[in-house]
């Protein structure tokens, strides 16, 4: 071996010297040929470890990496130019390969933890290849807490082209381990790009080997952020915000750079200024206050003034198409805002919640396409008739308006032919790729996708293993059935009216109810509150088309339920996070709620008044509720 890797340390001296620009160092895992590319200038040393088989590659000790180039064995090693554009073949659907080696190989276990590393990627043909140095740490959310198969960012020193995508720092390499066919967010992006949405993310393929160790098939993409090649506003005075519950008040609440929106009390989150005092801070919670007001009242013509209504019709459209309940919550949905311009949404961002996941086993469970009946906003958006989940109503108000349906609905009409159609036939591009170059079976092999649900004294356990190759025509079947279900489903909107309402709230009168609270039941509690519709709707002057939570002060809470209605309240009656909470009132129904205690926060003797709203348009009941804890 020591000879062998001498011999090859006199060919690249060799080389070097003759200023060859790439090269490539080759092995064989599993019977398929992996390059290493590594970029060459004319004074790089390069120095091999004949006990380790790695290269040690740099100009100074403090630049130095080092970098494994054989798994198994090393094969052979030669030299590869950078690709002139006209040899490029630009096939974009085909995997690539992607090498990342951190700093003394040190383990990807923090969020938060930036660790120095060195990247290489292969071209294979398609595009140049990368080599470069930068930094790189793990990301997401529920993806890097639950799931082994972990999701990363990354930041290059320079910013570079990858794989043909616009010059770059920051970029991210999702995991997709909840989606078995690697494709949701995939057609997800195909699909607002035809629809025109903006600035919305490409996709790149790559078979990552961290550290030496293959950790299978990742995707490729874009960070969201403003940048020239990215979100081209202007970074000095434009704003990107997220609705989002993790980066938001309610789960990061001692960020600084987000806030609960004035109207809506939605979980917002700056992402573009950085570094916000609390006054610049409130000045965006305050211009954003000016869409909401123009939402809630119904306003067509001032909401046309201040947003990009196609983007946001665009936005409500696809997360109902691909049923991605995450709009709930909500989770992972940008709008920016250039300077002197309107509100627009996007980038879309994060589908693997969509196509009718089972989020009843979420934390291992990768079942999906079972039902494509299930509705996010309903037959009737505003009054959420035959709706599956109580989003907030910002996303909502404007169905009430005339002229924002017949938009709604000729957009749709528009589209309804080829939706579908066009984006999945480019989306099998991808799959019959990924298919050919047999990494769905490295993935798979690596990442065995089962659920297992029974056993124990009562009954014997059920194993599902899900395959890829099973998954994808379930996948296309069911948004063909999804689309065909929805042309009738939106062409059935109520038509709504161009009436502007007064946003004042005033209520009307009151309903008391008193209910006991078993603290050894704690959360799950037998009976029901049920509330008299009649009642309601005889002092509303009609049926409600809300429910909200109210904090003691009277203001409108938040809702912290898991249910679509309701929240977790605390000691003194305002909404509160789950942590703080001491009772709480959740339902899917508008009429019976269900109940309970926190058991380390709530006991015996313990007395808790919370305050339930219903509301039509500006008039409201208020159903004050008195828990006593036995």
């Amino acid at each position: 071996m020591k000879n062998f890797v001498f011999a090859l340390m006199l060919a690249c001296t060799a080389h070097v010297s003759m200023a060859q620009s790439w090269m490539q160092l080759h092995h064989n895992y599993e019977g398929v040929d992996w390059k290493l590319p590594i970029k060459m200038d004319d004074d790089t040393e390069i120095h091999f470890d004949p006990n380790s088989i790695q290269a040690i590659i740099g100009k100074e000790k403090d630049t130095e990496f080092t970098m494994p180039f054989g798994l198994e064995e090393l094969d052979s090693i030669d030299f590869a130019r950078a690709l002139t554009d006209a040899e490029k073949g630009h096939n974009h659907y085909r995997p690539f390969v992607m090498h990342i080696t951190t700093e003394g190989e040190e383990n990807i276990v923090e969020r938060d933890v930036w660790l120095r590393c060195h990247i290489a990627i292969d071209g294979r043909g398609e595009y140049s290849n990368f080599n470069g140095t930068g930094r790189i740490r793990g990301r997401g959310n529920s993806s890097w807490e639950w799931y082994d198969k972990k999701p990363y960012k990354f930041k290059l020193d320079s910013k570079s082209k990858l794989l043909g995508l616009d010059k770059a720092k920051d970029w991210n390499l999702l995991a997709n381990y909840r989606d078995v066919t690697d494709l949701m967010n995939t057609f997800a992006f195909e699909t607002a790009r035809w629809m025109g949405m903006p600035y919305t993310n490409h996709t790149r393929y790559v078979e990552v080997f961290l550290n030496r160790e293959y950790i299978g098939l990742y995707q490729l993409t874009e960070k969201i952020e403003i940048d020239k090649n990215r979100i081209n506003i202007d970074e000095q005075g434009g704003t990107l915000l997220s609705f989002d519950q993790d980066d938001g008040p309610s789960l990061s609440p001692n960020d600084g750079d987000n806030f609960w929106s004035k109207v809506y009390n939605l979980p917002m989150c700056v992402k573009h200024p950085e570094d916000l005092t609390a006054a610049q801070i409130d000045s965006v919670k305050e211009d954003l206050a000016q869409l909401e007001t123009a939402i809630k009242t119904h306003n067509y013509a001032l909401a046309d003034s201040l947003m990009d209504i196609a983007s946001f019709i665009g936005i409500l459209q696809l997360h109902e198409f691909l049923y991605n309940v995450e709009i709930d919550a909500p989770r992972s949905l940008y709008m920016f805002k250039d300077k002197g311009g309107k509100y627009t949404f996007g980038p879309v961002w994060d589908w693997d919640a969509g196509f009718d996941f089972d989020w009843g086993d979420m934390y291992t469970g990768h079942t999906f396409f079972t039902d494509y009946t299930e509705l996010i906003y309903g037959r009737d958006p505003v009054k959420r008739t035959g709706a599956a989940y109580n989003i907030n109503m910002f996303w909502r108000d404007m169905f009430a308006n005339s002229t924002f349906v017949k938009q709604y609905k000729e957009s749709w009409a528009a589209m309804s032919d080829s939706i579908f159609l066009c984006n999945w036939a480019e989306t099998q591009k991808y799959a019959d790729a990924l298919q050919e170059a047999v990494a769905y079976g490295r993935d798979s092999k690596r990442w065995p996708l089962k659920t297992t649900s029974g056993g124990g004294w009562w009954g014997n356990q059920t194993t599902t293993t899900f395959l890829p190759q099973e998954e994808i025509p379930k996948m296309r079947s069911w948004l063909q059935n999804r689309k065909d279900y929805l042309d009738g489903i939106i062409a059935g909107y109520p038509d709504g009216d161009d009436e502007v309402i007064d946003t004042e709230i005033t209520v009307v009168g009151t309903i008391n109810k008193t209910q006991n609270i078993s603290f050894a039941s704690g959360y799950s509690q037998s009976s029901k509150i049920n509330i008299n519709r009649n009642e309601v709707s005889a002092i509303l002057g009609g049926a409600p088309t809300d429910l909200v939570p109210l904090n003691a002060d009277g203001s409108e809470g938040n809702n912290t339920a898991a249910g679509t209605y309701g929240a977790w309240f605390d000691d003194e009656g305002s909404t509160a996070p789950w942590a703080q909470g001491h009772v709480y009132i959740e339902s899917n129904s508008l009429y019976s709620w269900s109940y309970g205690c926190h058991p380390n926060n709530c006991w015996y003797g313990e007395t808790h008044t919370v305050t339930m709203q219903y509301r039509l348009k500006n008039k409201a009941v208020n159903v004050v509720v008195t828990f006593y804890v036995e």
